[in-house]
Parts: C-alpha cells; sequence; structure tokens
C-alpha cells in the first residue's frame, strides 16, 4: 500500500508492499468463471474490435475475466501480461496498450487522494486533462463532507459514465495473514489505510527481540526510491512508511491522530488555514556504519520539519518528484517563538486556546518555545512548535501529513547528497539521497540514508532487504520498536509467499488474496486478519496513442461489458462493487451495469466514425 501522492502502474498501490488482489491462476481455471450476462451480442457487422489488455501475473485471474467478458462483447482481446511491476511499467510508459488492470489504495483515508493524483490535470500519475474534472476535484476539496457527496457524485459521473476514462472491476478487503505461534497476536496491528506499524509487531517470546528477526514478504525487490517524496507505489509504501516518521499519524479506522508520531499533539485554528504542531524531542536520526544502525546524535526538529514539507510542495525540489500534488496546498510552514502567539489564536469552533489545546496530556505546560532543535527539553518545559498554512481552507491536509511522503527527513543530510543541480540533473552521474543502488550490495553500495523513523534499511539485494530498529527512536516510551532486526524476503508469486509462511520462512503475509482465506484457516498456526480496506481495482484506458484516446464511444463499449457480478462471484463475496477510486469513501448512489445493448451501440457508433 497504495496499494499524498499519487497512470497504471503506479496505481498498484493497493498492492501496499504485497500484491494482495488476485489469485495466480491459469487461463484454464478462468473458464470456470460465470458466463456474461444473458443476450449479449457482437456488434452488428460481427467483426472484432482489437483491444490490448495489459496487466501483471500476479493479476493473471482478473485479466482472464476481463479478457472473457470482452470477448464475448465483440472484442478481439490480445493479453499483455508482465512477471512484475517494472516490466509492467516499462510497457505502460511505452505506451503498449489500451487498457491497463490498475488499483489504487487511499492510504491518507481522505477522498481528495483518491482523485486529485490520478485524474487531475498535472498529477502526479494523472493520464487526464480534463478542465471539468478540475474543477470538480478542487470544488469538493473546499467543502465539508456533508457538502462534498453531491460534487463527487457529478465528478463520478463525468469520470466514469460520460467520458469512460476509468472502467471499474471492484473494491477489496485488506487482510494479511501472521504466524501465531512466533508472532503476539496482540502486536499485529491490521489498519484501514495505514501501513503495518512495524515497531509495534512482537515476538510471543520476547527473549528472541534481539537474536532473531522477524521476517516479512513483498513482491517487488526493485524500489523506487528510499527518498520519501520520490515515489509513491507498492514497492517503497510500507518502508518509507516506517522509515521516516510523520507530523501525525492515522488510527486504524483513519482518524487523524498524535499517537506515535513526530509531533505531541496539534491543533487546527480558527479559519481552518492555519495548523499547529508540538514536537517530541526523543527522535534522533539513524544511519547505518558497517551495515549496522547507529544512532547520529542529531535530534529530529523543526528544521527538519520545515525543510522536508517545503520540498515536498515543490514539484522542483528534486527530479522526478512523483507526490507533491499531495501537498500542493501548503502554502507556508515556519517556527513559532512566541508563546503569547499560542495563547491569542482560538482552535477552530472552539473557545480554547491553541497552546491550552497543544498543551493537553502533557507532563510540562510550556514555559518557552525554542528555535535550536538541540535546545529543546520537553521534560522542562521547552517545545518546537511548527505552523502549517494552507493556500485555502483544507482540512484535509491533515490525511496528507500521515502519508509516507511527508516523512521527516535531515535538512543536513540530504542538503549534503543532494548537491546536483536539479535542472541538468543526469540520471547516469548523479546520485541523489534514496537512490535504491546506494543500498544493494554490490560495487554501488554507499548507505547514506539518514532515517527519522523506528527502522533503517541496511542493505538489500534480489533476495532481501535487511532492516534495523533506530536506536535514538523514543528510547523508553511504548513506541520504542520491540524487534531489533526486519528483514523482508523478496517472493513476487503470491502462492509462493502462502507457502512460505505456512512453512515457517516469512512470519507475517501483508496482503492475501480472498482466494486463499479458507487455506489460512484450515491451518491452525495462522491467524487471518481482515479489514474492509480503501482499494480500487479497475481498468485505465490509454489516453495518448490508441484508438481509445480519441474515442469516447470505444471506451464506453469496454466500461459496458464488464460484469462486476461475475467477478465478486469468482471471489465468493470478498469483493464489493466499486464505481470510482471514491466508492470506499463517499457512497454516491451511483453503479455501473453490464449492459450488451449499449455496448452493441456504442462499438457500432466508433466503427461508423472510423
Amino acid at each position: 500500500m497504495k496499494n499524498k501522492g499519487k497512470i497504471a502502474a503506479v496505481l498498484l498501490l493497493s498492492l501496499s508492499i504485497m500484491l494482495s488482489g488476485c489469485k495466480v491462476t491459469t487461463k484454464n481455471e478462468v473458464s470456470e468463471v460465470p458466463a456474461p450476462t444473458e443476450g449479449t451480442e457482437t456488434a452488428a457487422d460481427n467483426s472484432a474490435v482489437d483491444i490490448e489488455l495489459l496487466g501483471m501475473s500476479a493479476n493473471e485471474a482478473d485479466l482472464n475475466i476481463v479478457r472473457d467478458q470482452l470477448s464475448k462483447n465483440g472484442f478481439n482481446v490480445k493479453l499483455n501480461i508482465q512477471a512484475d511491476y517494472g516490466t509492467f511499467k516499462a510497457q505502460q510508459d511505452a505506451g503498449n496498450y489500451d487498457i491497463a488492470l490498475s488499483s489504487w489504495t487511499t492510504v491518507t483515508g481522505n477522498p481528495d487522494y483518491a482523485v486529485r493524483s490520478l485524474f487531475k490535470t498535472g498529477g502526479d500519475y494523472s493520464i487526464l486533462a480534463d478542465s471539468e474534472i478540475d474543477a470538480l476535484i478542487d470544488e469538493a476539496a473546499a467543502q465539508t463532507p456533508e457538502q462534498f457527496k453531491e460534487t463527487y457524485k457529478k465528478f463520478e459521473e463525468q469520470l466514469v459514465f460520460e467520458k469512460a476514462y476509468i472502467a471499474p472491476l471492484y473494491n477489496s478487503l485488506k487482510a494479511q495473514a501472521f504466524n501465531q505461534e512466533v508472532l503476539n497476536k496482540d502486536s499485529v496491528r491490521i489498519s484501514k489505510s495505514r501501513s503495518l506499524p512495524w515497531e509495534e509487531l512482537d515476538f510471543n517470546d520476547t527473549s528472541k527481540r534481539a537474536s532473531e528477526a522477524l521476517v516479512l514478504q513483498s513482491t517487488m525487490p526493485t524500489l523506487t526510491s528510499l527518498d520519501p517524496i520520490k515515489g509513491n507505489d507498492g514497492s517503497i509504501n510500507i518502508i518509507n512508511t516506517n522509515m521516516y516518521v510523520r507530523l501525525v499519524n492515522l488510527t486504524d479506522d483513519d482518524k487523524i491522530t498524535s499517537e506515535g508520531s513526530l509531533s505531541l499533539n496539534h491543533a487546527i485554528a480558527e479559519g481552518n488555514s492555519e495548523y499547529y504542531f508540538i514536537l517530541r524531542d526523543d527522535i534522533n536520526f539513524a544511519q547505518i556504519k558497517d551495515k549496522l544502525a547507529v544512532d547520529t546524535g542529531e535530534r529530529v526538529g523543526a528544521d527538519d520539519v520545515i525543510f522536508s514539507l517545503n520540498r515536498a510542495k515543490d514539484k522542483n525540489s528534486v527530479p522526478d518528484h512523483r507526490t507533491y500534488t499531495l501537498h500542493e496546498h501548503i502554502q507556508n510552514v515556519e517556527l513559532v517563538t512566541d508563546v503569547a502567539t499560542l495563547e491569542s489564536i482560538k482552535v477552530s469552533g472552539s473557545s480554547e486556546t491553541v497552546k491550552a489545546a497543544l498543551e493537553k496530556g502533557l507532563d510540562s505546560k510550556i514555559s518557552s518555545l525554542v528555535a535550536d532543535k538541540t535546545q529543546a527539553d520537553n521534560a522542562g518545559g521547552k517545545y518546537q512548535v511548527v505552523k502549517l498554512t494552507t493556500t485555502t481552507p483544507f482540512p484535509q491536509v491533515l490525511n496528507y501529513l500521515a502519508h509516507q511522503s511527508a516523512g521527516i527527513v535531515s535538512k543536513k543530510q540530504v542538503e549534503a547528497i543532494n548537491t546536483y543541480d536539479v535542472a541538468t540533473f543526469d540520471v547516469n552521474k548523479d546520485i541523489p539521497y534514496g537512490d535504491q543502488n546506494t543500498v544493494t550490495e554490490g560495487s554501488q553500495y554507499n548507505n547514506t540514508l539518514y532515517t527519522s523513523g523506528p527502522y533503517i534499511l541496511s542493505y538489500k539485494n534480489d533476495y532481501e532487504a535487511i532492516f534495523y530498529k533506530n536506536p535514538g527512536y523514543m528510547k523508553g516510551t511504548e513506541h520504542e520498536p520491540r524487534i531489533n532486526n526486519i528483514k523482508i524476503r523478496f517472493i513476487k508469486d503470491a502462492d509462493s509467499s502462502l507457502s512460505a509462511l505456512r512453512s515457517g520462512e516469512i512470519h507475517l503475509y501483508y496482503g492475501v488474496s480472498e482466494t486463499k482465506y479458507d487455506v489460512v484457516k484450515g491451518d491452525s498456526k495462522l491467524a487471518l486478519q481482515t479489514i474492509p480496506s480503501n482499494a480500487v481495482s479497475y481498468l485505465l484506458f490509454n489516453t495518448k496513442n490508441r484508438p481509445v484516446a480519441e474515442s469516447a464511444d470505444l471506451r464506453k463499449a469496454v466500461l459496458y461489458s464488464i460484469n462486476q457480478d461475475e467477478i465478486l462471484a469468482y471471489y465468493a463475496g470478498n469483493k464489493f462493487k466499486a464505481t470510482s477510486t471514491l466508492s470506499p469513501l463517499v457512497q454516491t448512489g451511483l453503479e455501473l451495469k453490464a449492459d450488451s445493448a449499449k455496448v452493441k451501440e456504442f462499438l457500432n457508433a466508433y466503427k461508423a466514425s472510423k
């Protein structure tokens, strides 16, 4: 997951770290999928329309179901199945598809994230440039939940039914299975949006914390970037979430919380454009020496927060910035040094002062605010407070601050590494902070990571990635990481991942397919956790260099060929109907229904226009 920042391949965020959407199956197995809606016909002239469907081998079941539905509705389907994310992305970038099997997980828990990066002109992963779509996204962003339901309904009408930029397939459960003989079940969380927090995981036998590794699984050995603003996909979301602390977190049910974050408390001022965060003083950056984690002695402070969020919102702060649209509502981030300022400002919708809100639950009240992070002393009442101002009233900004792309990096370290000129960046010679080659075993290994979160990546190869706990992370608190060493094994095949869990090779499998629930339940040493997720799978159309880019009729013919009831039946009711990426968050009342008559109508209209 996910799987603020956010088409097709990158939208595989609903994979999180592990592909969880589908069973890997053969084409013969998919022949058992129910037949299309009775009465389905091909186009009147009986000439099939060529269409190329791109996807990954991990999603072969879905690809074959969609292929069969399209084939029975007048299409000649060519499957372009790639082995992994890297080759999938290469095919997509080359434009070698008409429709791509895509998915998106709203890992911030707010509807703006479900649409902005995907469908707004200039969005991180958008292939659209549609002013009507843009206007509806911006209109909804400024509204309250009571107001934006109708606006998002208009958005879905345009995106799906009027212009058919996507064809929805289903909404998924989020599931993980773990070895309950090894892991303490009370330490294993499953959250609707947030990635699995590693620091809370623990062994049943706590004496093993320092001596044994906890082993997880991932499908993607190639990591997009370990700089949190340069990637937003299943290869790194869970990794960067656990390597960089943020100003706020999400609870398991998508509420904003300061619990376990860099802030002790946060407050929204009157007008909903100013946000205040009081920082904790017990987190230091970690680095790697001799492939082991050490405490740098450098505290994570306000200067790092200001630096991190300013670069997050700036499209030109790094080459290939992939998450800037998540943070484009940030206007300014600054240090507050006057306690009187906090006493003079009221909390939104309350008579309480911002100072009082920030002091709630603190052992020591605010006696002074310091500019130098090394002078902060929470026990002595000396704090750092950061103020963030948005361009417009926008409470959803907090959700984006909980996203991995808002992870706090070291100002000193990133500036020391990123000495290149962004405008003339040369991928062949310039080495940016977070380049995966610098943590990959071999001649290029030179780990320069400074991480503010509970863990740091030491090294990786094609087989596994090795992480160690940050020795300077909230020591002595309930948030100090329990287990010293975490390994991620790279296992591309979903069935192989489940076999590895059952054999004890891995301890937790994050992203179990619905088709494997019964297998997990039948193994007494395993426990299964599920929760309704914000993950939606859909078909994304090529809008650049294929006939589907020019013909809404052709796209609508594909759209109305999709029979969600058949797909849900294949998954034994463990998938749910979806209309767009908004479906898990906003109930618009709209629904896609397969319609062979409409398919015939739109295909004939397309053929007549050729």
